[in-house]
């Protein structure tokens, strides 16, 4: 840093998205700002589930075991027809391979209270009621102009990160446009407590039913949403009706029982920025790729983006990296998001199907291959390619976090940095790589999994970066001179 600087980065857009990369930048020596435009938190939910990764991420910065008691960790995922049988089933493993269940159902504002609060531990500046109004680059940074309680001001920063939603006005700043996958479907969306939910099953379902499709979910607490699909010749305003709304949970007995907390008609889409990075400045989250609900990953991808970008931000401005690091963000991210937008849209499909015949005749498929052992959507998402990885086996994929007997998870022990684990120790003279090796005291509480895990990589050693992607899997050394000779290349490939 130097006086021409207000900070390395600037975030604009304070939900989880912005939080998150905020925390994780600060927490590795980045000078961070945040400006939001809204004086206050939204105060209703919005995201209804994240994932391992998430949790794994939420580890990371230091508040997982204040963010797990808000959430509620269903048993279930699964796909019904109108008259109640399954059609997919996701069960939902209490802990899987990286530490963590594999899913959970929150309630945003209470976890975005925990990551407000970690941003003011770690000293981020963070700035409420301060609208993002332009930007001008330089090559050596970004200059901000900014609505500071109706007066102007600038900002200059090293980087800016639009974590700025759907309507960046960040991306619109940049003249970004967006491929739009033209999937554009209207829903209800209830936010709903219930003191006493009696008989309402505590799971997460989509009803595939031609008359109505719904989603149900039990959330955290006593928190239930529920979603109707917006069918033709409906209004949002017919359907957002009080007398409307309870003919619609009548099915489900609890509509004199039921408290209200947001109705809202939302349109699901599927659209993918163009560009992620132009310059000094790069887009996150809603400004840089929006997705049906129906895999639950709206939000999961976002945080992954900050994951991704705050430890190449970090490298840059410690002198570990070139700022061509950046480059590989997009190439890793997006192939990435797009699977998951297929899964969405593919499950989204199975979800809004309105004629009768056609949906008896998926109903028919669906379960003839379930009989069978098979089951037509996945959940397991791709590895990163490209980018700043190596090509070599394993690489890309998110390294396993065992769990000890005490309960200990193998992240305690790696901090931020990016870390090689091999079976003999090495020297990581002139890197910014941490070493262990198998047999070191630290790692004796996972050494037998991370054994079989390098067995059937086939390698002497791991190299994991710090968002615990692998970053390749080989021989030690070889893996270190690869990351430092990625990490300093001038121009990306």
């Amino acid at each position: 840093m130097t006086s021409d600087f207000d900070c390395d980065l600037l975030v604009v857009g304070l939900g989880p998205v912005g939080a998150v990369l905020a925390a994780l930048a600060q927490s590795q020596g980045v000078s961070v700002i945040v400006v939001e435009r809204a004086p206050t938190p939204f105060p209703l939910p919005r995201a209804a589930v994240f994932d391992h990764e998430i949790m794994r991420i939420f580890q990371m910065i230091g508040v997982a075991e204040r963010i797990a008691p808000l959430c509620r960790a269903p048993e279930r995922y699964q796909f019904h027809t109108a008259c109640g049988q399954v059609l997919l089933d996701f069960e939902n493993a209490k802990v899987g391979p990286f530490g963590w269940a594999e899913t959970y159902a929150l309630h945003q504002p209470a976890v975005e209270e925990v990551l407000r609060n970690r941003l003011y531990e770690l000293g981020v500046r963070v700035q409420t009621g301060v609208a993002f109004e332009r930007l001008v680059q330089d090559p050596d940074g970004v200059t901000v102009g900014v609505t500071d309680n109706g007066t102007s001001r600038e900002i200059r920063a090293r980087y800016l990160v639009g974590c700025d939603g759907s309507w960046s006005p960040v991306r619109e700043a940049l003249g970004i446009t967006l491929d739009d996958y033209n999937f554009d479907e209207p829903w209800l969306v209830l936010d709903t407590i219930i003191d006493e939910p009696g008989d309402l099953p505590i799971v997460c379902q989509q009803i595939c039913d031609p008359k109505r499709p719904v989603t149900h979910m039990a959330m955290s607490g006593k928190r239930f949403r529920w979603e109707f699909m917006i069918k033709p010749g409906e209004t949002a305003e017919d359907m957002l009706d009080e007398a409307r709304i309870r003919e619609l949970l009548a099915p489900w007995g609890c509509a004199d029982r039921i408290e209200i907390e947001r109705k809202a008609v939302y349109r699901f889409h599927a659209l993918v920025a163009k560009r992620w990075r132009d310059g000094r400045v790069l887009l996150a989250g809603d400004a840089a790729h929006q997705m049906p609900p129906f895999a639950g990953q709206g939000m999961c991808s976002g945080i992954r983006d900050s994951a991704n970008l705050a430890w190449k931000i970090a490298a840059i401005v410690r002198g570990d990296a070139e700022d061509a690091v950046l480059d590989s963000y997009q190439q890793e991210r997006e192939p990435h998001v797009r699977a998951i937008i297929g899964t969405a849209i593919a499950m989204g499909q199975i979800v809004c199907l309105l004629d009768e015949t056609a949906a008896a005749e998926r109903n028919r498929d669906m379960l003839a291959r379930k009989s069978s052992g098979a089951q037509d959507v996945s959940v397991l998402y791709p590895d990163l390619t490209g980018g700043h990885l190596t090509d070599t086996a394993f690489a890309g994929a998110l390294f396993p976090q065992p769990v000890s007997e005490d309960g200990e998870r193998l992240d305690s022990l790696f901090g931020f940095e990016a870390v090689l684990i091999a079976r003999s120790a090495v020297d990581p003279a002139g890197t910014s790589v941490r070493t262990f090796s198998l047999d070191s005291p630290e790692l004796r509480k996972f050494a037998e999994p991370i054994d079989v895990w390098l067995t059937k990589a086939g390698a002497d050693a791991v190299l994991i970066r710090p968002d615990r992607h692998v970053f390749g899997t080989g021989e030690a050394a070889a893996l270190l001179g690869a990351w430092t000779e990625l990490a300093h290349r001038k121009i990306a490939a």
